[in-house]
């Protein structure tokens, strides 16, 4: 009992450090209160889930373990085994190797065929088309702009950049009529180098982006993937084309917009989210911020399948996933910033007892 009650009291207090910048002197009150508020929310946060998970870890201790591991992440599971979680003392050890997170960075290819990493040009204009300018900003965006209206210009309607990134990066373009684009990992966006004088704004996606379409009623704005397109005439949404993944998905927050496809068409309502696969399209209701949570810093999963969580950090931490093990049934739920390293992320997901992950340079592999 003894031994209980003191590692009782030290999961507490590495709780506590885990949330402050240093370490203080806490009392056991302290502690005791510390733990009870931890506890009660995220008790609170589990029970209003309309799917009921698992639970990884029981009263205090474990609740400890969990931020210990994942540095204030929540992470439970669905699967029809009954396995508690598996927190032992490797969980504090600095692992021998690890990978660091994505950044922020991107190639710009122009329409004569010039490349240029944006991670080694220097803030400033870094490019010019006929009056147009191309610039890049100190805190990682690319912007179009010009000052007057000339035929040159008018001309760069036929002309097309091309804005991409390589697994374990992610950037944003402020095109050439105002509108916002977040582009994710392993993704590339194809634009006019200046939209006047076109009929329609149409860019093409590979892989997933997030929108903010500056509002023209006369230009409608046209996203074209391999799969579908989707015109809007000024909004929020983002989709998900990735070629490894089983649906192409359109998630609108804002506005509206309308899917095309050679399997039928649908309007999408703000909340909604249309899935693209092979033989149908159908919209459902989404989880906006589990959606656009990788352009705002995070992971969240909402009983995400295993699958398609391994793919989500191969992008991100530019790395191969060997999963030797069959996990088709194992769904996660669970928050984690994308600023943490790899290691962190991993420890998080071993805590349902489930799966357990060995790194190996950039290979990571499932056990």
């Amino acid at each position: 009992m003894e031994r209980e009650n003191t590692e009782e009291q030290t999961a507490k207090y590495r709780l506590h450090y885990f949330r402050k910048k240093d370490i203080p002197v806490l009392s056991e009150t302290e502690l005791e209160a510390e733990s009870d508020l931890v506890y009660g929310s995220l008790m609170k946060a589990q029970a209003a889930r309309t799917l009921k998970t698992r639970k990884l870890w029981y009263p205090a201790a474990a609740a400890a373990a969990v931020l210990i591991i994942a540095g204030a992440c929540l992470f439970s599971y669905n699967s029809k085994t009954n396995i508690k979680p598996v927190i032992d003392s490797r969980v504090s050890k600095k692992p021998s190797n690890d990978v660091a997170p994505g950044v922020q960075t991107a190639t710009l290819t122009l329409a004569n065929g010039v490349k240029i990493a944006l991670s080694e040009a220097a803030n400033g204009k870094i490019a010019e088309q006929n009056g147009v300018s191309i610039s890049k900003t100190a805190d990682g965006k690319l912007i179009y702009s010009f000052a007057k209206f000339n035929k040159k210009i008018n001309a760069l309607s036929n002309v097309f950049n091309t804005l991409s990134t390589v697994k374990g990066q992610q950037y944003q373009v402020i095109l050439p009529d105002g509108s916002k684009v977040w582009l994710n990992a392993a993704s590339s966006i194809t634009y006019p180098a200046n939209f006047a004088n076109l009929k329609n704004r149409m860019v093409q996606l590979s892989g997933e982006a997030y929108f903010e379409v500056a509002k023209d009623k006369s230009h409608p704005f046209i996203v074209k993937t391999d799969r579908q397109q989707v015109e809007v005439l000024g909004t929020h949404f983002n989709v998900n084309s990735y070629g490894d993944e089983g649906a192409t998905r359109t998630t609108l927050l804002e506005g509206s917009v309308k899917i095309l496809s050679d399997k039928g068409q649908k309007v999408l309502l703000p909340g909604q989210q249309s899935q693209l696969a092979k033989n149908t399209l159908k919209v459902s209701s989404a989880d906006v911020n589990e959606t656009v949570a990788w352009k705002n810093g995070d992971f969240i999963f909402n009983n995400e399948a295993f699958g398609s969580i391994l793919r989500q950090l191969s992008r991100w931490y530019n790395v191969e996933i060997i999963d030797n093990g069959s996990h088709s049934e194992l769904h996660l739920s669970g928050t984690i910033s994308r600023s943490k390293n790899m290691s962190t992320v991993l420890k998080a997901l071993e805590v349902t007892g489930k799966v357990k992950f060995k790194i190996e340079g950039k290979t990571v592999v499932v056990e």
